[in-house]
């Protein structure tokens, strides 16, 4: 994950990756999470050369909970997240932060 805040906005561009172990091999993944309403098709992913990459840009100043998701129906967590937090499924969501 790379972050980049803005000099002149209250804004930061993430850019997450993918590993290719969570993509295996898949064709199409993406990312929800609260800045996108959980939306799988608010923000696609460009896959290269087995590594999928999507670039969000945020509010910053606080943190958003997100996961991957794969082939529109596998939802991951991600590798490099800032942290994680218990979701009411059960499971874990990674967390952003945009904080600086």
């Amino acid at each position: 994950m790379k972050k980049q805040f803005s000099k002149t906005k209250p804004e930061c561009k993430v850019t997450f990756q993918i590993p290719a172990e969570i993509l295996a091999g898949s064709k199409k993944a993406s990312i929800a999470g609260e800045f996108n309403g959980w939306d799988v098709n608010a923000n696609p992913a460009r896959i290269i050369k087995g590594v999928a990459s999507v670039s969000v840009v945020l509010e910053s100043g606080r943190s958003y909970q997100y996961k991957f998701v794969i082939d529109g129906e596998r939802w991951e967590n991600d590798p490099q997240a800032d942290s994680y937090i218990s979701n009411e499924f059960g499971d874990a969501n990674s967390i952003v932060d945009c904080t600086k």
